[in-house]
């Protein structure tokens, strides 16, 4: 027997770091890390251990006889991967010790004073930096955040229907106590506390602040009422506290989705899923109500270019194609989609079309009430929104034709990418949305330093993250076997002093547990994981343990 990797596979590589006979790439050094969707086990070297199921943080990786429905068929999908590849070599002494940590190199002085290190921004890539500093430095580690949780994109990114990946936060969540760790939750830097004085109370600092903004269509009736960004669904379905309950308004049958990345084919997904399907995750009370009583009846998917060209992921696709009550359609209007399906070789991307039903669809006929259904629509570009009091439609074009279609809708939701903002004390690039950096090492900032999104741009899942902050610490301890550290004026009790003055929700290790203890609480009456607390007051009030109000 042998195990597979499946769908929700994160792509850090713990599971390389604990196999004993090298049986699972592309690994940390080979030319493709970091490059494939996913990681491979190699089915013809697997000796069936398990040691790489019991470290996935993200709960992707089964045996290969117990895979059931649509996760049957990654057993293929893994053995695929190595079809035409050499078998690596096995090492011919244990590089990887099994059951073990991850090895990273990391190395003081042995007289060297503990660092103290400032991570703004607790998602995977702050976390990752966090954890590789304090599993392998005696570094004390200060962890902001300008809301009053922690979590980032794992609590608030992450779909409700994939709870593997959002186990993911579990892994992180243990570091939360950490003895050598601070909490300062509800903390905006630029706001509360400047970047000059964060660095002044540390002796690095390491932002981790993501790509929260948006990229926009640049199309006319963009800013009519019902236009919304990808970011702002996502943030509504998953209780963001900076997204109202109404932000998103599900009055029509039909959603036009601009893009067919993963993140659109999660609110695609979200949308025409059954309802009872979704009450036992931890979507927002709010959106649940919503989705109950909802009209969308069809969602369709704009690709500017053809479906070899196609952003989402291939788990991501065929997620899409086992969705129960829900039809997957190809709409056939250009001849260049059904040629490109037609023409795929096995293992490319368009070929994961194959089979999926193609119509001509007629967008004059509203969607049929007795059926839902995601349709992908290629070679079609938005070129206006159309409306007056809000969106009714939105005329696409394909690309060499002058002629366009209109699709009616209600709700238009561009999902064509994020974008990194300006942090006041950084530089920042306009062109790139990032941070100027070298290795991690900000520009002009001595004992600044950045990962994840803000560092290298909007691409790459939880497990990029990893080997994006390896670098970014790497970095930050040469700086200080070299000396080139700016020597902090403050403390870390002056730190706290004055976080306090300046923020009105400081929550720290203590406060988040009390959040999490009343979130999982809430949720156990009803079956579910935990209802998440939507607004910043309830989120305060559960960490002080002040009385919430009761749910209506």
């Amino acid at each position: 027997m042998t195990y597979a990797i499946t769908q929700t596979c994160c792509n850090d590589a713990t599971c390389v770091a604990v196999c004993p006979v090298n049986c699972i790439h592309p690994a940390p050094g080979e030319a493709d890390f970091g490059t494939t969707e996913m990681l491979y086990i190699d089915p013809t070297s697997c000796i069936d251990c398990g040691a790489c199921a019991d470290a996935c943080p993200v709960d992707a990786i089964f045996p290969a006889d117990r895979l059931t429905g649509r996760l049957r068929e990654y057993e293929a999908i893994n053995a695929e991967y190595y079809a035409d590849r050499a078998p690596a070599p096995a090492p011919a002494s244990p590089t990887f010790h099994p059951w073990g940590a991850p090895s990273f190199h990391r190395s003081l002085p042995a007289d060297f004073a503990p660092l103290r290190v400032a991570v703004v921004g607790t998602g995977p890539a702050g976390m990752y930096a966090a954890e590789d500093l304090l599993l392998h430095t005696n570094a004390e580690v200060t962890l902001i955040d300008r809301l009053p949780v922690a979590g980032g994109l794992v609590r608030y990114g992450v779909a409700p229907d994939h709870p593997a990946t959002k186990g993911a936060g579990d892994t992180f969540a243990r570091f939360h106590s950490h003895p050598r760790v601070r909490m300062r939750l509800g903390v905006e830097i630029g706001t509360d506390v400047t970047a000059e004085e964060l660095a002044a109370h540390h002796d690095a600092v390491i932002y981790a602040v993501g790509a929260p903004s948006d990229r926009r269509l640049g199309i006319p009736g963009e800013e009519l009422p019902g236009s919304a960004s990808a970011t702002s669904v996502v943030s509504w379905y998953n209780a963001h506290p900076e997204t109202g309950a109404d932000a998103v308004r599900l009055s029509t049958e039909r959603v036009v989705v601009v893009g067919n990345g993963n993140v659109a084919l999660d609110v695609a997904r979200v949308l025409v899923t059954d309802p009872a399907d979704l009450a036992g995750t931890d979507i927002a009370d709010h959106a649940l109500a919503a989705l109950r009583g909802t009209r969308v009846r069809e969602v369709v998917l704009l690709g500017r270019r053809g479906p070899e060209h196609a952003a989402y992921t291939t788990s991501e696709l065929l997620a899409l194609k086992h969705l129960p009550g829900v039809d997957l359609v190809v709409d056939d209007h250009d001849p260049r989609t059904g040629a490109a399906v037609d023409a795929a070789a096995a293992g490319e991307k368009a070929a994961l079309l194959r089979g999926v039903a193609r119509e001509a669809v007629d967008w004059a006929r509203p969607p049929a009430p007795d059926r839902r259904r995601i349709v992908l629509r290629f070679h079609s570009a938005p070129v206006e929104a159309l409306g007056t009091d809000g969106v009714r439609a939105v005329r696409v074009t394909a690309e060499g034709s002058a002629s366009g279609t209109e699709i009616g809708t209600g709700l238009l939701v561009r999902a064509i990418g994020y974008r990194g903002v300006p942090l006041a004390g950084l530089p920042f690039d306009e062109a790139t949305g990032t941070v100027p950096h070298e290795a991690g090492r900000v520009t002009g900032l001595p004992g600044g330093y950045v990962v994840g999104w803000i560092k290298r741009g909007p691409s790459g899942g939880i497990g990029a993250n990893r080997a994006c902050a390896e670098e970014t610490v790497g970095t930050l301890l040469a700086d200080a076997v070299a000396g080139s550290l700016p020597t902090p004026t403050g403390t870390e009790r002056e730190f706290r002093r004055l976080v306090r003055s300046r923020s009105r929700h400081l929550i720290d290790a203590r406060g988040l547990a009390a959040i999490d203890r009343t979130e999982r609480a809430r949720g156990q009456a009803s079956g579910r994981p935990r209802v998440k607390l939507a607004t910043v007051p309830e989120l305060v009030a559960a960490a002080r343990g002040g009385r919430l109000r009761p749910k209506v």
